[in-house]
């Protein structure tokens, strides 16, 4: 077996999927990172976890970090007989900021150089299995690739075009988390066809707003297909949203929020109490491995 015998360390970005018009389809990596170090060891398996999520998630084969490196080792063939995971956390659980799509893609990054499976699992397919474990590709596709992206499924096949942005982003992230199934679940199955094209014109704008029309955001961040339906599941962040736009700020629900993610700057005053307040710009890189 070619299994290292030093430790892999993986640092992974926050992402912000939607990104007010793009619903499932859109998705910016943010430079707030999670970094896992994992080890092959004799036996058993060892986890730690600090930072978000410490105290909460499981210690177990259940950690997403670990069932997504076993999906790996499975398509890859081989595994170490043991491991010693330790992750270091920032990116806030289930606040719209990508914080699975990050235990996705660092557990299997995680797995493929510590199996030296790059050959094997190219980047491609990597992407595809991340994809295939998150259940759509609109945060595995900018915390892998990084940048600005366009995510969407042909048939089963996950694809991705990447494209090179630069904005200013500030993200107002509220003390109670609201799950991504929750937020889902308020969608209807159905949308009047005027919201669809509205939303269609929005997405095609917002993608050259980003790239080279900063003017446009505010227009370009405008949905008419998932915001106001999850409104009921996170209140306060749909009325700092409003009150934003309402100033002329390009402010959006981050993902499945509660998270709002706004293209500016010099707003902090409008940080509800009580939440945290970044100020985060665009990664360019995606996930690394060291």
């Amino acid at each position: 077996m070619s299994v290292l015998q030093t430790p892999v360390t993986v640092r992974v970005p926050a992402t912000s999927a939607n990104l007010g018009p793009g619903f499932d389809t859109l998705g910016l990596a943010l430079d707030l990172y999670d970094e896992i170090t994992v080890e092959a060891v004799p036996s058993g398996l060892h986890i730690d976890v600090t930072g978000a999520g410490a105290g909460e998630v499981p210690l177990d084969e259940t950690h997403l970090v670990v069932r997504s490196m076993q999906a790996a080792f499975d398509l890859l063939g081989e595994k170490p007989a043991g491991l010693r995971l330790t992750c270091r956390n920032v990116v806030p659980h289930g606040r719209g900021l990508g914080s699975s799509a990050a235990a996705i893609v660092g557990g299997l990054l995680a797995a493929r150089a510590l199996v030296e499976g790059e050959d094997r699992l190219d980047d491609a397919a990597l992407f595809q299995l991340a994809t295939d474990l998150e259940g759509h590709p609109d945060n595995v596709a900018p915390a892998l690739f990084g940048g600005l992206t366009i995510s969407w499924v042909d048939g089963a096949a996950a694809a991705v075009e990447r494209l090179d942005c630069q904005v200013p982003v500030t993200v107002f992230v509220p003390p109670t988390a609201v799950s991504t199934a929750e937020a889902r679940g308020l969608l209807p199955a159905t949308v009047p066809h005027g919201d669809a094209v509205f939303n269609a014109g929005r997405a095609a704008l917002l993608v050259a707003a980003l790239l080279h029309a900063p003017e446009r955001l505010i227009s370009a961040t405008e949905d008419r297909l998932h915001q106001s339906y999850r409104s009921a599941a996170m209140p306060e962040s749909y009325r700092l949203v409003r009150s934003l736009r309402v100033e002329g700020v390009p402010a959006v629900i981050s993902g499945a929020g509660p998270t709002v993610l706004a293209f500016a700057r010099g707003i902090d005053d409008a940080c509800p109490e009580g939440w945290a307040l970044h100020h985060l710009d665009v990664d360019a890189g995606g996930a690394t491995v060291r």
